[in-house]
């Protein structure tokens, strides 16, 4: 029941815009030395994040990843 109460809640949730991913991955390069990948992983595994702020997270991880070659 827990699976299906996860994909209710995140429909609800608010989106996360395309906008809001680049300029997360911005901050982050700015913060991370140019490594935004590594430090949006870096900050996702630290915790103690809101659930927009991990959310917000896992889109610039999965927006840098599909962008590799």
């Amino acid at each position: 029941m827990s699976g299906l109460y996860g994909f209710f809640k995140a429909l609800s949730a608010d989106p996360i815009l395309d906008a809001e991913v680049r300029a997360e991955a911005w901050a982050l390069g700015g913060r991370h030395r140019g490594e935004v990948l590594e430090g949006a992983r870096t900050e996702l595994s630290a915790g103690g994040l809101s659930p927009r702020r991990q959310t917000l997270l896992r889109a610039v991880i999965r927006s840098r990843e599909a962008a590799r070659p």
